[in-house]
This record gives C-alpha cells, structure tokens and sequence, in this order.
C-alpha cells in the first residue's frame, strides 16, 4: 500500500525539524512548503492526501490560502497555529479548513486528528450523496425509516432534531462551526442565531446522552462549534 501523502505547509524550520521525522517514523511520505504560493504549486504536483496548514506565512494569510486549496482539492486540511482566538478558528473552519490545532500541540494528538480527517476523507463522498443509515459507535440514524436508534432503544427526534442530528453524524469526528450548522439545519438567513443553535443542541443531547451534563456524543468546541465524537 502507498504510503499517505502529507504536506506541511509552515515557515518555522523548528516545526519541519520535529514533524518530518516523526510523521516518515509513523509510515506518511512529506513535503514542506514554507509559503502560500509554494503550497499552491505542491498541491498540484504532490496531490497530498491530508495537508497540515499553518496561518502564519510569509506571503499569504493561512486564511485565505486554505480557500484557494478548497478550490483545487479535496484532501482534508488541519491548521496547526499559534492563533487561538475564537474568530481565527471559525475563520479557518469557514474557509475550508477542517481541523484546527493550536500550538504547541502534542504529536499523538496530531496523529488522531489526522486518522479522524482520513477517515472523514475517505468516507464522505460514500456516506453524503446515497446513505439510508448512518452509524457512529452505538447511534444509528435510519435516514429511509427517519429512525433513530442509541444503545438499542428508539429515540425520537422533531425533524429539526434530526436534520440537526444527521449533519453532525455526516461529518463524525469534524468540527463544525456554529454558521455552518445554522446554514445546513436552518438555512442562510438563521446563521446568526446561535442561541437557536444552543437550545437545539441541548434537547438533542437530553435525548441522546446518557448524561447530558457530560456529553460523550455531542463535543463542544467553545465560541467555534460542536464535533460528534467519532471511535479512536
């Protein structure tokens, strides 16, 4: 099997020095790229599998740059960044991005963010456009019998529930901000309202969590957005 395809697209030589090396250690093949335009040109002539984006760079803002790489594939992007400011993140997140860690991170947390971004890869264009059901750990979404099951007992959800429900199970293991799911569930002129947002989320976890106080389902990345919590 070939080996996964990672581009590191970060300016600090101390990063490259410390993540070539363990990522070639754990079997992924690496290019670097220390700016935006660099990154561009590697995309199109590596085709990477996963890229790992830092926001900082010398001649483009991460920002924008993860729009442009939105447009020119579908390999997820993971920014690793020293920027942990709400509006940087849902920034990122908004614009392509699907994953974002912030420095200093620690490199088993990195390689798990990685495996759940392949997996999502991999599984999208299979589970998006054709699924009947979906299933992460013991929560089954029957999108044909608008069924849903947890731990073997039916739970039944409003509609809104359960498209909130299905988006979030779709992109296991992603976090999505707060406007996308207000887009996707509600529609464009409710992207604003994150209290709706909130209050939604709260049923869905009093039916679905076996302790609502203490989601394991349902994670919440706060001033961002949630994440249902995909296996290890």
């Amino acid at each position: 099997m070939p080996a996964i395809k990672v581009l590191l697209i970060d300016d600090e030589p101390a990063i490259e020095k410390a993540l070539r090396p363990l990522l070639q250690g754990h079997g992924f093949s690496v290019a670097v790229a220390e700016t935006g335009a660099e990154g561009l040109a590697q995309v199109r002539s590596y085709e990477p599998d996963l890229i790992l984006l830092d926001l900082g760079l010398p001649d483009v803002d991460g920002v924008t740059l993860a729009a442009d790489l939105r447009t020119c594939t579908a390999a997820p992007i993971i920014v690793l960044s020293v920027r942990d400011g709400e509006h940087d993140k849902v920034a990122a997140l908004d614009n392509g991005a699907d994953d974002y860690v912030t420095k200093p991170f620690g490199f088993l947390e990195l390689l798990a963010r990685m495996r759940v971004a392949l997996r999502h890869s991999a599984n999208t264009e299979a589970i998006i456009p054709a699924a009947k059901k979906i299933q992460v750990r013991d929560v089954v979404l029957d999108i044909e019998r608008y069924e849903v099951i947890v731990r073997g007992t039916t739970v039944h959800l409003s509609p809104t529930e359960f498209r909130l429900l299905e988006t979030l199970m779709q992109y296991a293991g992603k976090l999505i901000t707060h406007r996308t799911l207000l887009h996707k569930v509600w529609g464009a002129e409710y992207v604003g309202d994150s209290q709706l947002l909130r209050v939604y989320i709260g049923h869905l976890r009093a039916k679905i969590e076996e302790r609502p106080e203490r989601p394991t389902y349902i994670l919440t990345e706060p001033g961002v957005g949630y994440r249902f919590q995909a296996p290890d």
